[in-house]
């Protein structure tokens, strides 16, 4: 029985989408069960339109919610210890549940998920992990944006918990990384992305596969299993994927209804267009994890509908399943605690003493 909490207020629409989300999800998982944390007198009146979820589930009155436009500091200062978002967060923390999912405000999750659940080891950075549709089948992206920066040591550790994450989701046993870049050529992009690479490089880490830099269309063909940057171009890229799928949506839709032929040919090939719009539909993977932290926190986007939020769900589920949090803890280890990393912090400190030096 896998245990998750929700922040029943957070997102856009709180409650109402978040009830029916969790109650799709348990119809595909019946191995679940809930804790609700919210305004009791929004939730039980939705909740009692799910009889089989209302059986799963114990709500818990929280009296705030955190507005979706609070700053982290102010989330922090007057939702800590009482909100429904830190009690979510806090229940993982005391291990009454095994996962925390909300779809409320990004910035103050996270500073409320850092904050109580604390980094793995010598983590300084957590980074948001998504999944990501390709034409080869899913890929794993990080950051998207949970900061904004990064230095190459945090790159490499991005690329560490990356692929652990690829490891326990997508099964695949020693995963490929990608930098992202603006060029695949070594001499390209940031200094701090092509430190990365080299260190990710001579460094041969045994749990993942460096393949070098990856561009921008990589991202859809899925020429790496794991796709590693910092938050800030992180995040434009999911929302310009996330934009350009419900453009050619609309596309589609306006060009099938604009003749009578046009109208005809739809209804001849709508097999084939509904699997291509469950496959471009961004509610299917909806859900950023938090990775780097001392459990589990998946983020659903705020404006989701039910469908979304139940992928966010599902997600949550399957990474309890999976043993993620073990498997990122294993691979953190032995690069924190080995000659590995080690030799990367020398290798750094060389590097910045001969930059010194040259100046």
């Amino acid at each position: 029985m896998i245990t998750v909490s929700i922040d029943a207020m957070g997102g856009d629409h709180g409650p109402s989408v978040v009830i029916p989300g969790a109650a799709l999800s348990l119809e595909r998982h019946s191995q679940m069960r809930f804790i609700l944390f919210g305004k009791a007198d929004e939730i039980e009146p939705i909740l009692a339109g799910h009889p089989k979820l209302k059986a799963a589930s114990t709500v818990v009155d929280c009296e705030v919610a955190v507005q979706m436009d609070a700053k982290p500091s102010q989330a922090l200062r007057n939702g800590r210890w009482k909100s429904s978002m830190w009690k979510a967060i806090e229940a993982v923390k005391a291990g009454e549940a095994d996962v925390c999912v909300s779809a409320g405000n990004t910035g103050a999750l996270m500073a409320m998920a850092r904050f109580c659940l604390r980094t793995m080891g010598d983590i300084e950075r957590p980074a948001i992990a998504a999944i990501w549709p390709t034409l080869r089948g899913e890929s794993i992206v990080l950051d998207v944006g949970a900061t904004i920066g990064a230095n190459a040591l945090q790159l490499v550790d991005f690329s560490v918990m990356g692929a652990a994450m690829a490891r326990a989701l997508i099964e695949v046993e020693r995963p490929t990384v990608g930098l992202l870049n603006v060029g695949v050529e070594e001499i390209k992009g940031q200094e701090e992305v092509k430190e990365a690479g080299r260190l990710l490089r001579e460094s041969d880490l045994s749990g993942l596969q460096y393949h070098g830099f990856v561009e921008g269309d990589d991202l859809g063909r899925g020429t790496v299993d794991v796709v590693v940057t910092e938050g800030f171009s992180g995040n434009i890229a999911l929302k310009t994927a996330e934009g350009t799928a419900r453009q050619i949506g609309e596309y589609l839709r306006s060009a099938m209804s604009r003749t009578l032929l046009a109208r005809l040919g739809y209804l001849l090939a709508r097999g084939a267009f509904r699997r291509l719009n469950d496959k471009m539909d961004p509610r299917k993977v909806n859900g950023g994890v938090f990775l780097g932290l001392n459990g589990i926190v998946v983020k659903s986007h705020g404006g989701t509908d039910d469908e979304g939020f139940a992928a966010a769900v599902d997600m949550a589920y399957d990474m309890v399943r999976n043993e993620l949090l073990a498997h990122i803890d294993h691979d953190l280890q032995h690069f924190h605690n080995g000659q590995v990393r080690a030799s990367l912090d020398a290798a750094v400190e060389d590097g910045g003493s001969a930059a010194k030096a040259a100046q």
